[in-house]
């Protein structure tokens, strides 16, 4: 039995492309009310990954323009959110795929005596290292090697030849000298 094509259904007469919801002239002006409906979110998210105005504003456009070219994949208008937000997240991972560093050899800054090696270290510290270095052998010996050196008292009296106990008394003057350098308080010179 042959059917007539007047008894054809005409919601099987449609194309595939055309059963898309933002096929044609009028899909299109949809999807881009859709877009701009929802860029205020596009941007607010693409702004907390990329932590700069500038960059999240490319994303968004980057990722809009991708959307646009794939928008008859878009099923439904009620998913599109969750699709675009999800092509922002990749877009953003996508810029870091693509940087690149630039590398400098170590060897010819340390030959150029370049500034870009050299670290600004924090007051605190420099002021920590000068109380150190103010302390007098007898004390700031100790107090390295069970500090930086990671010593036991009894490893630092035998490498000193002193007692545990006269090691222990080193320590802790050193360490009161430092608070009082450092302006930090702690008590009256201690009698020696």
């Amino acid at each position: 039995m042959v059917r007539a094509l007047s008894e054809i259904r005409p919601q099987f007469a449609r194309s595939l492309y055309m059963n898309a919801p933002f096929a044609g002239k009028d899909g299109e002006t949809a999807f881009a009310r859709l877009c701009e409906g929802l860029r205020p979110d596009l941007f607010r998210f693409a702004f907390w990954l990329a932590r700069d105005r500038e960059v999240a504003e490319d994303v968004v456009q980057e990722s809009l323009l991708r959307a646009w070219r794939s928008r008859e994949s878009l099923d439904a208008s009620g998913s599109a959110k969750q699709w675009l937000l999800t092509i922002v997240r990749r877009e953003h991972a996508r810029l870091y795929e693509r940087k690149r560093f630039d590398t400098v050899q170590v060897d010819e800054l340390v030959s150029a005596e370049s500034p870009e090696l050299a670290v600004a270290e924090e007051r605190e510290v420099l002021d920590m290292r000068r109380a150190i270095f103010a302390l007098e052998d007898d004390y700031r010996e100790p107090l390295v090697l069970q500090v930086l050196m990671g010593f036991s008292t009894q490893e630092i009296a035998g490498q000193l030849g002193l007692t545990q106990g006269a090691v222990l008394t080193r320590l802790f003057r050193a360490r009161q000298r430092l608070l009082r350098q450092l302006g930090v308080g702690g008590p009256a010179e201690d009698a020696e």
